[in-house]
């Protein structure tokens, strides 16, 4: 049972086309100490009225010119999908009717004449129910959002890591751990002009990161060599991306499966050449062949032990020279109608 004061606050609303009823059970229910009753004798604005009052119970009759019992409760089901307690008042004895009203939503009934007695406790009952169901309801959600909250902490937690991941594989090989976070902007913004669907933006965005986290497996004489590598040593250099898919899989984390196909398919060509599969054209996965032109074209314009930073201009062009044989051609111009943006990411990540 819920304490009296609590029940003080509840809201009941009538909706009957007899004022006389309406005045009746006002009547009773003020003096039982429900002072928050509303009645409505017109049954087309009762919507109205629930939406305005929100009320803990609806009690309602059935037969009414304009708007029938039936129509109101549907309407109000309608417009709030969580009404919870509604209490029929009618004078029609039969069963049709009462199996009607019970799968229309009504919890009670009340019979035309009704004792003021069984009245007060059938309205008292339905008005513990709704408070307690509410109550719950209440703590649900609070519930809810208490799980949410901590889902995206999470989410968010893994999500530093795995940048941190990528930096340190970064740390290795540049200055600073820039370039990943680059990368993960860049390619983000190509996805979506590329009309990729939110979440699959977003997962790459967060899964880019780790592209060449396998060159952690890399020897540094070969990953910070002063100058172009020998076959040998490229052959060498080129497991970094098994060695990625390699660290990335056994999860079945979609980020994590993600990050995996990236690192391991990001330096596949659309003419076939590229490496560890050889793989051509659309059989590459978008996410890599993405991650491919962002790089490459932030590698480009970013210094590297072996190479001075290229100028734009020369960036672009480079790029473009590789449309149709290195890079998605579809990706490539994309890439540069967003170039403004691209470049704007550069700015503000770049190394000082």
């Amino acid at each position: 049972m819920l304490p009296k004061g609590e029940l003080a606050e509840a809201r009941i609303l009538i909706v009957d086309d007899a004022p006389e009823i309406i005045r009746l059970l006002s009547f009773y229910l003020k003096s039982e100490g429900f002072p928050l009753v509303r009645g409505v004798t017109d049954p087309t604005e009762a919507v109205d009225a629930y939406r305005d009052f929100m009320p803990n119970l609806v009690i309602l009759d059935l037969l009414m010119p304009k708007l029938d019992g039936f129509a109101v409760l549907e309407e109000i089901k309608e417009m709030d999908p969580d009404a919870f307690s509604v209490l029929v008042l009618t004078s029609q004895k039969d069963q049709e009717t009462r199996i009607k009203a019970l799968h229309a939503g009504a919890k009670d009934f009340l019979t035309k004449p009704f004792d003021r007695a069984e009245a007060l406790a059938r309205i008292q009952n339905l008005v513990q129910m709704n408070l307690l169901y509410s109550r719950v309801r209440d703590q649900n959600r609070h519930l809810e959002r208490l799980v949410a909250d901590r889902t995206r902490e999470l989410q968010e937690t893994r999500f530093q890591i795995i940048k941190r991941l990528g930096k340190a594989a970064e740390y290795k090989d540049e200055d600073t751990g820039l370039h990943i976070m680059r990368i993960s902007r860049m390619c983000a913004l190509l996805a979506y002009a590329a009309g990729l669907a939110v979440r699959q933006c977003e997962l790459i965005e967060h899964a880019s990161p780790m592209h060449d986290i396998g060159k952690i497996g890399i020897p540094d004489h070969i990953l910070q060599k002063k100058g172009h590598l020998t076959e040998e040593e490229f052959d060498v250099m080129k497991t970094h991306t098994k060695i990625g898919a390699d660290l990335l899989s056994g999860d079945d984390s979609e980020l994590l499966l993600l990050a995996g196909v990236i690192a391991l398919t990001h330096h596949e060509r659309w003419d076939g050449l590229g490496y560890p599969g050889g793989l051509a054209a659309d059989s590459i996965p978008v996410e890599g062949r993405i991650c491919a032109l962002c790089d490459t074209f932030d590698a480009l314009v970013s210094q590297r032990p072996y190479k001075l930073p290229w100028t734009t201009n020369d960036a672009v062009s480079e790029i473009k020279n590789g449309r149709g044989l290195h890079f998605d051609p579809v990706l490539v111009d994309l890439f540069l109608e967003i170039l403004p943006e691209m470049l704007k990411i550069g700015e503000e990540l770049r190394e000082g």
